[in-house]
């Protein structure tokens, strides 16, 4: 089994807040699972949309390929929906996780040399990402959770 890929957000503003919920004493438990369940459907969409920015299409010859075996031919990422049903979210009083451990999401989530000999190149295709609305859905959930815990 391969280590677990999961994605840091980096954000000030989301780091500020974080440390005044803490310091209010409250189980944060409710937040990081609200939080969890944000990127969980971010990544949702990410697989739905076909990336958020979009992805680079499928290769002409990987197209051809997926025609001749039946599977879908456009939709990068999404043949047996394996990698998709194997994102899992994880959430404490200190965290929320949104990642997978399937064997082929490192290449597809960052690109590089894959196939015998690695002479393919796979291009980055983030499915574990947020975009600037994610990232804000999650500051006013920790927002709404401060301000209760305040009031």
């Amino acid at each position: 089994m391969s280590d677990m890929i999961t994605i840091k957000i980096d954000s000030a503003r989301l780091t500020a807040m974080l440390k005044r919920l803490a310091a209010s004493g409250r189980d944060l438990t409710p937040a990081m699972r609200q939080a969890a369940g944000i990127m969980d459907s971010a990544v949702n969409d990410n697989f739905e949309e076909g990336g958020r920015p979009k992805w680079k299409a499928l290769a002409l010859s990987t197209v051809r390929k997926r025609e001749k075996r039946g599977d879908t031919p456009i939709r990068p990422l999404i043949i047996t929906g394996d990698l998709k049903g194997s994102i899992s979210r994880h959430f404490d009083a200190t965290s929320a996780v949104v990642g997978t451990n399937h064997p082929l999401a490192a290449i597809h989530n960052f690109g590089g040399k894959a196939g015998r000999g690695r002479k393919v190149e796979i291009p980055a295709r983030p499915f574990l990402s947020l975009d600037d609305d994610d990232e804000e859905e999650i500051e006013a959930c920790f927002a709404k959770f401060l301000a209760k815990a305040v009031s």
